[in-house]
């Protein structure tokens, strides 16, 4: 079966390089990447745009707009990228933060908009957003944000809560927005949106952050129905997407973990359709 990886990260972000050393034992590299897609029959990923401007400063307030994937000046051919927005730097020099923004959504490498609420103590319903969302509107590319627990410990929690998604949904019916994470722990919240609103979708990363004895720590009966009770309550695998969120996970050992969780009838939908069906940007190399 063929996988679209619809969440991962290739940024020089000095948590997800010390992640992916002591964690998840990832090879964190072009090499590490380009290996695991082979392996794992992945055709395309999308990198979620993040950047710091020194070790451990996500997030980082001093951050200038778009953040990209700046691992490596030489990006995976098969890897797309959501760009990065930093509220914080969009407020205070606007003209030139959007002008850099608009200019990026022209690159055709760039096929969707990565918002960070919870980690910026900015909610998606700020009025800042809205110009964000007049792009993504004018260029034809979804938004994912974050919802649920931030990796950061000290995270804005209120900020992060899907239920603020339902909000820019509601005012803007022609973009499509996708919740990260599930928004786990408010997995139902996010299932009753979902459900509710033809233009929202939910992606399945960073449910777990770990190596193999992590996944396997948490395939509990608890930990698994909390997940699929609220997939179950969706009853919408059309519009589900997989995501892994590595390097924060084993890629391999979380695709099974996933694969687990979903009905074999809705693997196609989940592991590739929804993702080619959201982000149409893909369609071009498909």
């Amino acid at each position: 079966m063929q996988i679209i990886d619809a969440h991962l990260h290739f940024s020089a972000v000095k948590r997800f390089i010390n992640c992916a050393s002591k964690i998840s034992k990832e090879n964190y590299s072009v090499e590490g990447l380009e290996q695991l897609l082979v392996n794992n029959n992945i055709v395309y990923a999308v990198g979620m745009g993040i950047e710091e401007t020194s070790n451990k400063a996500f997030p980082d307030h001093l951050q200038s707009n778009p953040m990209g994937l700046d691992l490596n000046e030489q990006l995976p051919s098969k890897i797309r990228c959501c760009i990065g927005i930093n509220p914080m730097s969009l407020k205070k020099n606007f003209k030139t933060e959007i002008k850099k923004i608009i200019e990026s959504l022209k690159s055709i490498k760039v096929i969707g908009i990565k918002l960070y609420p919870g980690y910026y103590p900015v909610s998606v319903t700020d009025p800042i957003y809205e110009h964000i969302f007049e792009l993504a509107k004018e260029y034809q590319v979804p938004i994912v944000i974050h919802c649920g627990k931030t990796y950061a410990i000290k995270g804005y929690l209120n900020e992060s809560h899907p239920l603020n998604v339902n909000q820019v949904a509601l005012r803007n019916p022609s973009v499509k927005f996708i919740i990260a994470h599930l928004g786990d722990p408010w997995v139902m919240d996010t299932a009753a949106i979902i459900s509710n609103n033809d233009n929202v979708y939910a992606d399945l990363s960073g449910l777990i952050v770990g190596d193999e004895k992590a996944i396997n720590k948490r395939s509990t009966k608890y930990f698994v129905e909390h997940i699929q009770r609220a997939l179950d309550y969706a009853n919408s695998y059309d519009k589900i997407l997989y995501g892994s969120d590595w390097p924060l996970v084993t890629m391999e050992y979380y695709i099974d973990w996933i694969k687990q969780l979903i009905p074999s009838v809705y693997h196609k939908k989940v592991f590739f359709d929804n993702a080619l069906n959201v982000y149409s940007g893909l369609k071009i190399y498909i």
